[in-house]
C-alpha cells in the first residue's frame, strides 16, 4: 500500500511541474505578494480586474446577505429539509465561510484552481465547520487522489506526532536547531487518508497518521477545464500574454519618459568642464569655456505616442478577458425589461459554462460535507442529496434565467 502511495505521489508531483511556474507568473502580476519583487510591476489594470471579478463571483454565487441554496425533500421529507437547510446555513454564518471562500475565489481567477478545506470544529465551537484556503501550489491531484504539502518546524512536528522517529541523518540536525522545517505530505486516496514526513527513504517508516473520511474535505473546483488536464484555466491565465506586454508597454513608456524630462546631453572633455558636477535642474547656470559649445542635447527617439494605442488596446482586451467591462453589478442608468433580459443573456452565456462547473464541484460537495457533518453530530436526521433531498440552487446568477424566462413569458 505505501509503495502504491508513493508512486502516486510521485505521479502527482510530475503532472503538478508544468503547472508551477504559469502559477507564479499569473500570480506574480495579478497578485502579488511580499515576496515578488514589486519594483518590476508597472500596472495594476490585472490586480484590479482579478479583485472586481472575485468580488462579483463572491456576490453571485455565496452573498452573506441571502440564502443562495435550499434543500427540497419529498412530502414526507419537506420539513426535515427546510430545518437541515436552516441549520447549514447557521452554521456556515458562523464559521469563517464567508472569508475564506474570497481568498478561493482570487484563486480561481488568478490560478484557474482553487482548493477550499473543510474541517469539523472541535465540540463546543460556534461552527461544526472550520474552513482553509490552501494555495494551490501546495495540492497536487490525480483522479480520485489528492496531496497536500506543508512545511512544519520539527519542534511542533515532534509535539504533534510524538511516536515519530526522526531518521539517524535528522536527529543531530534537529536537536541543533528545533525549528528546522520539515515536510508534511497529507494524502487522501479515495476515502483513506495518510499523513507522513517526506524526509527520504520509505513512507511506511515516516507515516505518523492514518484514518478514513465519509466526505472529501478537500474541495477544489476550477474555472474552466482542457481535455485530458486535471488543473483549470482561468481568466487571467488566458490573459496573461496581454498582462505580462502592458507591464513592459508601461515599462518602456515611464523610462522615455525619464529620457524626455532629464535629456542625455553630449559636452566637450576639454578639462575646463567637471562632468561630476553638472546638475540638470531648472535654475542651475552651467559655465562652459569661451568658444566651446558646452553641453548639447542628443537627439532621441522620444515621440513614443505609439505605446499609448497600444496600452490601451492591451488594457481593454485584459479587462474583457477578466469580465470587467461586462459584469457591472449596477447601471449607471435605469434599464428596461428588454435591456435586462440582453444583460442577464449575456452573463448567463459567459459564466453559464463556469456556473455549471461550480455547481458540480464546489457547491454540491460543500453540502454533502456540511450535511455528513452535522448529521453525525445529530444536529439533523441524515440526508443524501438525489435520494433524499434535491440541492436548489437560488443565488442571484441562478435567478437570471429565471428572470430571463419571466421576462420572454410576457408577464413583466
Amino acid at each position: 500500500m505505501q509503495q502504491n502511495l508513493q508512486t502516486l505521489y510521485k505521479r502527482a508531483l510530475d503532472a503538478r511541474s508544468p503547472w508551477l511556474k504559469r502559477w507564479d507568473d499569473a500570480r506574480r502580476y495579478a497578485m502579488p505578494t511580499a515576496d515578488d519583487d514589486v519594483a518590476t510591476l508597472f500596472d495594476s489594470t490585472a490586480m484590479d480586474a482579478a479583485d472586481n471579478l472575485a468580488a462579483s463571483i463572491y456576490t453571485l454565487l455565496t452573498p452573506p446577505e441571502s440564502r443562495w441554496l435550499q434543500l427540497v425533500g419529498e412530502s414526507e421529507l419537506s420539513q426535515d429539509a427546510d430545518y437541515a437547510t436552516s441549520v447549514l446555513r447557521a452554521h456556515l454564518n458562523d464559521s469563517n465561510f464567508y472569508t475564506t471562500i474570497h481568498q478561493c475565489y482570487l484563486d480561481l481567477v488568478v490560478m484557474g484552481t482553487a482548493c477550499l478545506f473543510m474541517a469539523e470544529s472541535p465540540i463546543g465551537a460556534s461552527s461544526a465547520f472550520t474552513f482553509t484556503a490552501i494555495p494551490i501550489s501546495d495540492i497536487a491531484v490525480l483522479p480520485n487522489a489528492v496531496f497536500h504539502t506543508t512545511s512544519m518546524p520539527a519542534r511542533d512536528i515532534m509535539e504533534r506526532y510524538p511516536t515519530w522517529t526522526p531518521p539517524s541523518n535528522l536527529q543531530d540536525t534537529i536537536k541543533r536547531d528545533p525549528e528546522t522545517p520539515l515536510k508534511l505530505v497529507q494524502s487522501l486516496v479515495g476515502t483513506d487518508f495518510t499523513a507522513w514526513l517526506d524526509v527520504g527513504g520509505d513512507i511506511e517508516n515516516n507515516i505518523v497518521s492514518t484514518g478514513t473520511f465519509e466526505t472529501n474535505p478537500y474541495i477544489i473546483f476550477r474555472w474552466s477545464l482542457s481535455s485530458g488536464e486535471l488543473y483549470g484555466r482561468g481568466p487571467v491565465l488566458r490573459a496573461l500574454p496581454d498582462i505580462k506586454t502592458a507591464n513592459k508597454v508601461v515599462e518602456l513608456t515611464l523610462k522615455n519618459a525619464t529620457i524626455a524630462v532629464s535629456g542625455i546631453w553630449l559636452a566637450d572633455d576639454d578639462g575646463v568642464i567637471n562632468l561630476q558636477n553638472i546638475n540638470l535642474t531648472p535654475g542651475s547656470i552651467i559655465p562652459k569655456a569661451v568658444g566651446s559649445s558646452g553641453l548639447t542635447p542628443l537627439t532621441t527617439g522620444s515621440n513614443f505616442d505609439v505605446s499609448q494605442l497600444v496600452l490601451k488596446d492591451l488594457r481593454e482586451r485584459i479587462r474583457h478577458t477578466l469580465l470587467a467591462d461586462r459584469l457591472g453589478l449596477l447601471s449607471e442608468k435605469e434599464m428596461t425589461a428588454t435591456e435586462i433580459v440582453a444583460r442577464n443573456r449575456d452573463m448567463m452565456r459567459i459564466l453559464g459554462a463556469t456556473y455549471g462547473r461550480l455547481l458540480h464541484e464546489f457547491i454540491r460537495p460543500l453540502c454533502d460535507r456540511g450535511l455528513q457533518i452535522l448529521s453525525r453530530r445529530g444536529l439533523i436526521i441524515p440526508i443524501e442529496l438525489n435520494s433524499d433531498a434535491e440541492l436548489k440552487y437560488i443565488a442571484p446568477i441562478a435567478q437570471l434565467t429565471t428572470t430571463d424566462s419571466v421576462l420572454n413569458g410576457g408577464i413583466l
